[in-house]
């Protein structure tokens, strides 16, 4: 069984016989609007944070089975300069992590897995963005890994919308 967690967001404990597939569906509301003086420029940041409808997830494979995975309980903001997204963070509650079998739920939790008693939390923070790729750095597992995955990135107004699926090599 291979899994991952990337939007954010993974990792597992035995060798990969597939790679896993990220799959994060993100949709984003205004929260809070600042102005920071950049260079003399006044920019106009807005930040939004996740909606309900917004999804982290990914599908763990090994030769016989494929698992759908997801975690229930996940925050995360995103914000918006002149129409643009410069900065997109993630905090994920691994506890909340729940699969298409209730024993391999259990599993997950364990110090074979995602050990949750020791790492309750991970977390994705981009460093840079642009032609739509996102780049950042993930902190799962006790490591730091910087990650680069492509997004649909949209952008309208107040709301924010990012959509990708990719693969991590583990």
């Amino acid at each position: 069984m291979s899994t991952l967690l990337s939007g954010l967001l993974f990792l597992g404990c035995h060798k990969v016989v597939q790679t896993p597939e990220v799959q994060i569906g993100t949709s984003i509301s205004s929260v809070d609007t600042t102005v920071v003086e950049e260079a003399f420029n006044v920019i106009e940041v807005t930040e939004l944070s996740l909606t309900e409808d917004s999804k982290i997830g990914f599908v763990g494979s090994k030769i016989t089975r494929k698992h759908i995975v997801g975690f229930t309980e996940f925050s995360g903001t995103v914000s918006i300069a002149d129409g643009k997204i410069t900065e997109v963070k993630t905090l994920i509650n691994m506890s909340s992590v729940e699969t298409d079998h209730p024993k391999l739920t259990e599993h997950l939790k364990t110090a074979a897995f995602f050990d949750i008693g020791s790492f309750a939390e991970a977390s994705f923070t981009s460093c840079k963005i642009e032609d739509g790729m996102i780049s950042g750095v993930l902190d799962f597992h006790g490591f730091q890994n910087e990650i680069s995955f492509p997004a649909e990135i949209m952008v309208e107004g107040s709301t924010a919308k990012i959509a990708d699926s990719f693969s991590i090599d583990r």
